[in-house]
Formats: structure tokens, C-alpha cells, sequence
């Protein structure tokens, strides 16, 4: 995998899953094309994890840090959205 693909996709992943199809640079993977299609709407970091898994495996230091970085999303998101309903309501 490049390692140019692997740091975008970890600040900006929809944005590189889009620009990778577009360039026909997406890495090898098992993944359906309607899956990535899906996928990258709306769970792009599960696509990126799902792509280091075929091509690099969970030993990889990347695997890891993008499943830090997709659980810190994930998890600081949920307490915006808390947040912001806590001032509506």
C-alpha cells in the first residue's frame, strides 16, 4: 500500500477513497464494488480498515492507528452531537 494513501486516509478519508477511485489507485481488496461504493459514503474509515487488513494484516502499526483514530472519531462525535442536543432541548 502507499504510504502517501494510508496518512491522507487517516485525516481525510472520504476524500482520499474518492480521489484513489477517480485515479484508479485504490489498493487491492476483496470488497464488492457496491460495498465500496457504500462504504465510502458512509463509513469510509471501516473501507480504509478493511483495506490495510488485505494488504498489510492487524500487525501492522497502521491497522492500529487508524483504529484508534476511527474509535476517537467516533467517540468525540457522538459527544458533539450529545452536546448539541443537550442545547436545543
Amino acid at each position: 500500500m502507499d504510504t502517501l494513501f494510508l496518512v491522507l486516509s487517516l485525516f481525510l478519508p472520504r476524500i482520499t477513497l474518492i480521489y484513489c477511485y477517480f485515479t484508479h489507485h485504490i489498493p487491492y481488496n476483496n470488497v464488492p464494488f457496491i460495498g465500496d461504493a457504500l462504504l465510502t459514503v458512509f463509513l469510509p474509515r471501516v473501507l480504509v480498515l478493511i483495506y490495510i487488513v488485505d494488504n498489510l494484516g492487524t500487525d501492522s502499526p497502521w491497522f492500529w492507528i487508524h483504529l484508534v483514530a476511527a474509535v476517537a472519531v467516533y467517540l468525540s462525535g457522538s459527544k458533539y452531537s450529545h452536546k448539541r442536543y443537550k442545547k436545543r432541548g
